[in-house]
């Protein structure tokens, strides 16, 4: 098994590409190994940092130069057609040619869409990739999709998102039916948008393997109403950046509270353990990455501000995608997918 980086691609990098993948290759036990695609003099400079200059996690990390980097000015296509040789997209092509078994990049993400798509190809009958996030609820996961990729959708692709989500939900969380909403302003028919209400149309005429509910306000998220929404990658991105605000800025009100008068402190100490395990399960850096579902391989896309936490667990998600094989059995999920329309 093998997790193909894109180590140019954060904020700080190759900073925390490199740290994190030291991380997980350390945490990993020899049971895969990773390809940094890079700068490789800053790379090897980079690990000498890390500790990992020869031996131990070094031997299981592989340097591939690359001499061009995408940066978050570039536009998608251009960044695709005028920087063959940036490590994004030698980080895809390795991908593709099989030596590789996932990619994660946290790049940008309107390049890592188009540089995936052109390179690793689409499963046949997907119209449009998307990104899938799993958002943690008191009653599961919560599959959302798309959370960034297509800020403005046809209506047959935001019906095919809830489509894909659904199949996310069933390889990754085993829930064989699963309830899928579409995001909207209001639960009655005639709510929402020209492009909602379409799409509404579609998946109330589709005969998929999950139960469409019809529409879902945001309000009902967290209410487990539903087990994945589909909604178009602006709204997505506006809804998981929206609840990292409020997950951050709750817990701020909290430790204020919890710092108000020594007994509220003493008291603190008994629910700290709580308070840090909810922490962690909405701690982006935990999760590490979302898959943009729809290529032929698994392609994990990381938060820009990754540092080598979120990396190592990004690369820990591309595994587990690559070992689960999702790739494949949302192909097979998706094999009638074209009758949406």
């Amino acid at each position: 098994m093998k997790v193909v980086i894109d180590a140019m691609g954060s904020d700080q990098a190759p900073g925390p590409e490199v740290a994190g993948a030291v991380r997980a290759v350390r945490a990993g036990g020899g049971a895969f190994s990773v390809a940094l695609v890079g700068d490789r003099a800053r790379l090897e400079g980079e690990l000498a940092k890390a500790g990992a200059a020869s031996g131990g996690a070094r031997d299981a990390i592989e340097i591939v130069h690359a001499s061009e980097v995408v940066t978050m000015h570039d536009h998608p296509a251009q960044a695709f057609r005028q920087k063959p040789d940036s490590s994004m997209r030698v980080a895809v092509a390795r991908v593709a040619a099989g030596d590789g078994d996932a990619v994660v990049s946290a790049g940008n993400s309107g390049a890592m869409l188009a540089t995936s798509v052109f390179v690793l190809g689409r499963i046949p009958g997907v119209e449009r990739p998307a990104i899938v996030t799993v958002l943690p609820t008191p009653s599961g996961p919560l599959v959302l999709c798309d959370s960034g990729a297509n800020v403005e959708p046809k209506a047959s692709q935001l019906a095919q998102f809830g489509v894909i989500a659904a199949a996310y939900d069933t390889a990754v969380h085993g829930r064989e039916r699963p309830r899928v909403g579409l995001l909207s302003n209001g639960s009655e028919p005639g709510k929402g948008t020209a492009l909602t209400r379409e799409a509404h149309e579609l998946l109330a005429a589709y005969e998929g393997p999950f139960q469409y509910v019809g529409y879902v306000e945001g309000s009902d998220l967290f209410r487990g109403v539903v087990d994945a929404i589909t909604t178009d990658g602006f709204t997505g991105n506006v809804v998981l950046k929206t609840c990292e605000g409020i997950a951050e800025g709750m817990f701020g009100l909290v430790r204020q509270e919890l710092e108000r008068t020594p007994l509220v402190r003493l008291g603190a100490a008994l629910v700290a353990p709580a308070l840090r395990g909810v922490a962690r399960r909405i701690d982006y850096t935990e999760v590490g990455g979302a898959l943009l579902a729809g290529v032929t391989r698994p392609a994990v896309i990381a938060h820009g501000r990754s540092d080598a936490n979120a990396i190592a667990s990004a690369i820990r998600a591309g595994v587990r995608f690559a070992e689960r094989r999702l790739a494949e059995r949302l192909t097979a999920a998706l094999a009638p997918v074209e009758e949406i329309d």
